[in-house]
């Protein structure tokens, strides 16, 4: 099983196709998903460490977990994606949430100390939405006009850098303001995605405000009049606003449940939970209850309670099938 597998746009609209959800619901829990039911005899503790994009998500997931076993006490540290496979590969975390697939060299550690394939469990939707401070005119942005704002490489296609507001059509005095980048850093899963997916796998440029999480992202845009950045739409507050994306020549799409499900903005993608799942062994009771209710219609209203996009129930069963869960 290869990790670097893409999970791209297209994959995630044919997904919600294929789930039965139209783009004018795909933001609501699937009616198919069933009730998560409590079993007896869960206790003990579960780690996660991993995705900081996850973070808020794991903890509400957590409280929620409690409703139903408050005899499991669970921790949960959000440094960033790539803290998670080293630790599901060393077992100091049961869980490592993931806001991309692993890399090669991660899930090959993994296979190398276990013997077979790490798993990874999508368990959300999110989109990357590009911010800018909430006093800013601009309506939105190509890919690749981000592009050469956010790099110094323009793989993407740009005909030259842009370093000022003007360059992307604002007037008056914003003419001449210069542009303040903020970006995630490179432990970052959200990093590596938008370094992918919206640089064209460019570099960014040197002086970007590098920050050690999405919050910081968002309150770094909050502050500076000029700023940019990027993150998961379940981060945007007042102090911002998430432009409009598009292609060249195309249309400019708002970063929505409706645009992800259609195909239609550019940087959709799954979030993942990493496991060390056996194929020939059960998982472990508490880890099996918790993947269980995460994929119920409980953990799935979670999701969209914290801004995200749920899974459909055809492909929540499916996952939940890959596991030996059964979701009914």
């Amino acid at each position: 099983m290869r990790m670097s597998k893409l999970f791209t746009t297209a994959t995630i609209a044919s997904a919600l196709v294929i789930g039965g959800i139209g783009s004018a619901s795909a933001a609501e829990v699937d009616p198919k998903l069933p009730k998560y039911e409590r079993v007896s005899g869960i206790s003990g503790s579960l780690t996660s460490i991993g995705s900081d994009t996850l973070n808020n998500l794991m903890t509400l997931w957590a409280e929620e977990f409690n409703n139903f076993y408050p005899n499991v006490n669970i921790q949960i540290q959000g440094a960033g994606t790539s803290t998670a496979p080293p630790a599901v590969t060393e077992g100091t975390a049961n869980f490592g949430p993931m806001s991309r697939v692993m890399r090669d060299s991660e899930a090959a550690a993994f296979e190398e100390r276990h013997g077979y394939p790490p798993t990874l469990v999508p368990v959300a939707i999110d989109t990357i939405a590009v911010f800018v401070n909430r006093d800013n005119p601009i309506d939105g942005l190509t890919i690749e006009q981000g592009d050469a704002i956010f790099s110094s490489t323009r793989r993407c296609g740009g005909a030259s850098d842009i370093t000022r507001w003007g360059q992307v059509g604002l007037e008056g005095s914003w003419r001449n303001r210069d542009i303040t980048i903020y970006s995630r850093n490179a432990v970052s899963g959200t990093y590596g995605y938008f370094r992918q997916h919206a640089l064209c796998d460019g570099d960014f440029k040197d002086s970007m405000n590098e920050q050690p999480g999405s919050a910081s992202v968002v309150q770094g845009v909050t502050e500076s009049l000029n700023g940019i950045g990027y993150s998961g739409i379940g981060y945007e507050t007042s102090g911002v606003k998430a432009i409009k994306l598009g292609r060249e020549g195309g249309s400019l799409y708002v970063a929505n449940s409706e645009n992800a499900a259609s195909g239609d903005y550019p940087l959709a993608r799954f979030l993942y939970l990493a496991v060390n799942k056996h194929p020939n062994e059960d998982l472990a009771p508490r880890e099996r209850e918790f993947l269980k209710m995460v994929l119920s219609r409980e953990g799935q209203e979670v999701t969209v309670r914290d801004g995200f996009i749920p899974l459909p129930a055809a492909v929540a069963k499916r996952e939940a099938a890959k596991l030996g869960i059964e979701l009914k």
